[in-house]
């Protein structure tokens, strides 16, 4: 069974940092492509971050620069480094795993950017 758990999320004023975590299982992690996204009060769904199986990453233009997406493939967990938050940050942040056709979703942490 395939399980994707968030973790990290919070409450946090502007200008600070959160990490987030993903734990997955039930899949060969190494081989898939990871990401987050994100789905803001009243709106879609988005793509925040992606790393590949080799490391390379892609960001959003809303977050590039201030957002970090790495994974550690031994501990099968991929994390978000978020600094420099916005209120515009404000969402449910949703791990991705896709490989192929295949593709699973977290339940997602709430992230919460308010003073």
């Amino acid at each position: 069974q395939v399980q994707l758990v968030e973790s990290g999320g919070g409450l946090v004023q502007p200008g600070g940092s959160l990490r987030l975590a993903c734990a997955a299982s039930g899949i060969s992690f190494r081989f898939y492509t990871m990401a987050w996204y994100r789905q803001p009060p009243g709106k879609q769904r988005e793509l925040v971050a992606t790393i590949t199986s080799g490391g390379t990453t892609n960001y959003a233009d809303s977050v590039r620069g201030r957002f970090t997406i790495s994974r550690d493939n031994a501990k099968n967990t991929v994390y978000l480094q978020m600094n420099n938050l916005k209120n515009e940050d404000t969402a449910v942040y949703l791990c991705n795993a896709y490989r192929g056709p295949a593709q699973y979703w977290g339940q997602g942490t709430q992230v919460t950017v308010s003073s």
